[in-house]
């Protein structure tokens, strides 16, 4: 029984009136997870469009709630914490983790990042041990599967690609998916869409093709 939390990040909708309007990503995502449902069992699904709801940024009141031993915390802190502490338990419940984003300025849009910054937490999500020398942090979650789907304007973001410096989306990604307790990583990529060609077409093509084949993989 596969249990998958999808998070789309994109401030567009899938479905506009206008078609040009869409989301990629969160086409891409919606693909991937269709194909999914139909060839395995699904045991839960829990779905965040941080786009359109964006978690809200961290502030010095919500780290202080974080470093305040939880017995100790009061009920303006837990409160503080609520949201942090709902996302940090649908991530704890799944197997499969979509994280469907367009590249926003070279990186992940703010609303993305700050769904980020209330999980990947200390006690929570990974521990903090000088023991462990220069390298103190250790996740604490483990097991689970990142799909990461893509979309970019250019192109040539991937590894020896002519844009490979300015890619600061998935790499990004990738960093912080071992705090989200993912040992295997996934990523699907659309490109050239500013281009609005004949290579957009067959980038988003085949990333179609490759979310379908990919959820056959892990059916």
């Amino acid at each position: 029984m596969t249990q998958i939390l999808q998070i789309d990040a994109s401030i567009r909708k899938r479905e506009n009136d206008n078609p040009n309007h869409d989301s990629i990503s969160k086409r891409l995502a919606h693909s991937f997870v269709k194909t999914l449902k139909e060839n395995t069992s699904i045991e839960s699904y829990i779905y965040r469009d941080v786009g359109a709801n964006p978690p809200p940024f961290t502030d010095q009141d919500w780290l202080g709630a974080v470093f305040t031993p939880k017995e100790k915390r009061t009920d303006a802190q837990n409160k503080k914490l609520a949201i942090s502490d709902k996302l940090i338990d649908e991530l704890k419940r799944a197997d499969i983790v979509v994280i469907a984003t367009p590249m926003y300025n070279y990186g992940m849009p703010a609303q993305l990042k700050a769904w980020f910054d209330q999980i990947v937490r200390v006690n929570e999500t990974f521990s903090f041990d000088l023991a462990r020398g220069d390298f103190p942090l250790a996740p604490i979650l483990s097991g689970k599967t990142l799909v990461l789907l893509t979309s970019c304007g250019e192109f040539g973001f991937e590894p020896g690609g002519i844009r490979e410096s300015m890619n600061h989306l998935a790499p990004h990604i990738r960093t912080l998916s071992k705090y989200l307790g993912c040992e295997q990583v996934y990523e699907v990529a659309s490109e050239y869409q500013e281009f609005a060609d004949l290579r957009h077409q067959n980038s988003l093509d085949g990333a179609f093709a490759k979310t379908r084949e990919l959820a056959l993989h892990l059916a």
